[in-house]
C-alpha cells in the first residue's frame, strides 16, 4: 500500500511538472502573441518612415492640435481601464461597469477625434493619395492604430456585458486583465507614434 501511495504521488508530480509549461492561460498568450506581432509591424513601418525621410522622400508634417486632444483623452481611458481592473479585484461590480463604460467612450471620442484630424490633414493640403511618401505614411499609422483600437472597443464591450452578468469579479478576472493589458499596450503605441511622428 505505501509502495503504491508513493509511486501515486510520484505520478502526480510528474504531471505537474508536464503541466507546467503551459500554465499561462491560453487566451493570454494568444493576446500576448498579437502585441508582439503589432510591435514588430508598427517598427517596421516607422523604420520605413525613417528611411523615407533620410531619402528626402518628403518634409515633415505638422500635426493637427486635435491629435494632442485625442492623445489626452486616450491617456484618461488608461487611467479608467486601470480604475475598472482594480474594482473587479475588490469585487466592486457597480464601478467595473462604470470604468469600463467611461473607457470605452473615451475610446470612440479618441476614434472620431482622429477622423477629424485627418480632416485637418487634408485641409492643410497633405494628401494620402498623390502626396509624398511622408504625407502617406502621416495618415497610414493613425489609421493603423486605430483599426487596432477598434478591436480593443470590441474586447471592452465583451468586458462590459460580462460584467453586467456578473462575471467579472475577483475570482474570474481572466478577461478583465487580457482586456487592460491591451488597452495599456494601444495607449503606449499610441504615445510612440504620436511623439514619433510630432518629433520627425
Amino acid at each position: 500500500m505505501l509502495e503504491m501511495a508513493m509511486e501515486n504521488n510520484l505520478n502526480l508530480t510528474q504531471a505537474e511538472q508536464a503541466q507546467a509549461p503551459l500554465s499561462m492561460h491560453p487566451q493570454k498568450f494568444i493576446v500576448w502573441l498579437f502585441i508582439v506581432t503589432t510591435v514588430m509591424m508598427f517598427a517596421g513601418w516607422t523604420s520605413t518612415f525613417i528611411v523615407a525621410q533620410a531619402d528626402g522622400a518628403g518634409m515633415a508634417v505638422e500635426l493637427p492640435g486635435v491629435f494632442t486632444v485625442s492623445t489626452v483623452l486616450l491617456v484618461l481611458s488608461s487611467i479608467s481601464m486601470h480604475l475598472a481592473y482594480r474594482s473587479g479585484k475588490k469585487d466592486n461590480i457597480g464601478q467595473v461597469k462604470a470604468f469600463t463604460a467611461a473607457t470605452f467612450i473615451l475610446g470612440v471620442i479618441f476614434l472620431v477625434l482622429q477622423f477629424q484630424g485627418f480632416d485637418s490633414l487634408k485641409a492643410n493640403e497633405v494628401e494620402f493619395v498623390g502626396g509624398t511618401v511622408i504625407d502617406s505614411f502621416t495618415y497610414v499609422l493613425p489609421f493603423m492604430h486605430g483599426l487596432h483600437i477598434t478591436a480593443g472597443l470590441i474586447f471592452l464591450l465583451v468586458v462590459l456585458v460580462k460584467a453586467f452578468r456578473y462575471k467579472v469579479h475577483s475570482r474570474n478576472m481572466a478577461s478583465m486583465e487580457m482586456c487592460a493589458t491591451f488597452w495599456h499596450f494601444l495607449d503606449g503605441l499610441w504615445l510612440y507614434l504620436f511623439f514619433f511622428l510630432q518629433f520627425n
